[in-house]
């Protein structure tokens, strides 16, 4: 039988290596992993590890804001579970491959639930060329003197999308501190027309080898009109060329239009990921 226990410096190696096996389903984990190491502090929740008798790091979950697993089995996921029990529910979201997600939302709902809205099947799109089709030359970086003009889009899209606004409870100064550090980051893509957003898109996490997009949006007054593609085409190509050679990003099944969007850019299926929403 393995235990769990929280991560300390000496399993950052171990750590990376279970990330490694699969670098665009656990981009959002091995990003911040990459960035802050182990530290609850530095990384925005905590990472607990399933280890064996002999101390293996076989299994990890991320436990923030999100609460993501990352190569778990039957046997760890229960485990993960029960000290979810006794820790209480603190995360908005579960969120990672299918399999794993449902598995764990199944222990946990009796003590965790009801959720807010389950999606469970969202499959996890990859690209690692650039795109044939055409690209829009109006879409670039979002300059930071351009941070009043995105955020109303940005909260829009997250309002619509995940069916609470950012800025509700009191979270404007930290929704907007959020979207600063994308768009000073260069990870805010979108095309501006005399003031007004057409089209915008994030990247959220990335690392050295894959990055995910997130955020993607057109004004609704705008949709139908042949904008999505070309302008998501573009976003592939800054992506793939100023952050990451592989570009993901998830989208729910039910989502035809989208779906139909990142078909047409050269999208193809590597995984599915299930979202658990409170």
């Amino acid at each position: 039988m393995g235990r769990i226990r929280a991560l300390t410096t000496a399993d950052v190696s171990a750590a990376r290596a279970l990330l490694a096996r699969d670098p665009v389903s656990h981009c959002f984990v091995d990003s911040r992993v990459r960035s802050a190491g182990v530290d609850p502090w530095r990384l925005g929740g905590e990472l607990w590890g399933y280890v064996t008798d002999d101390d293996e790091l076989t299994s990890l979950l991320y436990v923030g804001a999100n609460l993501v697993p990352v190569s778990t089995t039957p046997t760890s996921r229960a485990a993960f579970v029960d000290r979810l029990r006794q820790t209480g529910r603190r995360s908005s979201s579960i969120v990672g491959i299918a399999e794993e997600v449902l598995d764990l939302w199944r222990l946990l709902e009796p003590s965790w639930g009801p959720c807010r809205e389950l999606r469970d099947r969202q499959p996890l799109l990859v690209m690692d060329s650039d795109p044939d089709c055409d690209i829009d030359p109006g879409v670039r970086f979002i300059g930071i003197d351009e941070l009043d003009v995105i955020v109303p889009a940005c909260i829009d899209m997250f309002t619509h999308e995940v069916g609470v606004s950012p800025i509700a409870a009191g979270g404007g100064m930290a929704y907007h501190a959020r979207i600063a550090e994308l768009v000073r980051s260069s990870r805010s893509i979108g095309r501006i027309d005399e003031g007004v957003v057409v089209f915008k898109a994030e990247v959220g996490a990335a690392t050295p080898l894959a990055c995910q997009v997130q955020g993607v949006w057109v004004d609704p007054s705008l949709r139908g009109r042949g904008i999505s593609v070309p302008a998501m085409a573009a976003t592939v190509r800054l992506a793939r060329t100023h952050i990451a050679p592989v570009v993901s990003l998830y989208v729910n099944d039910f989502n035809t239009v989208a779906r139909r969007t990142y078909e047409s850019c050269g999208f193809r299926q590597h995984a599915t990921f299930a979202t658990v929403l409170f």
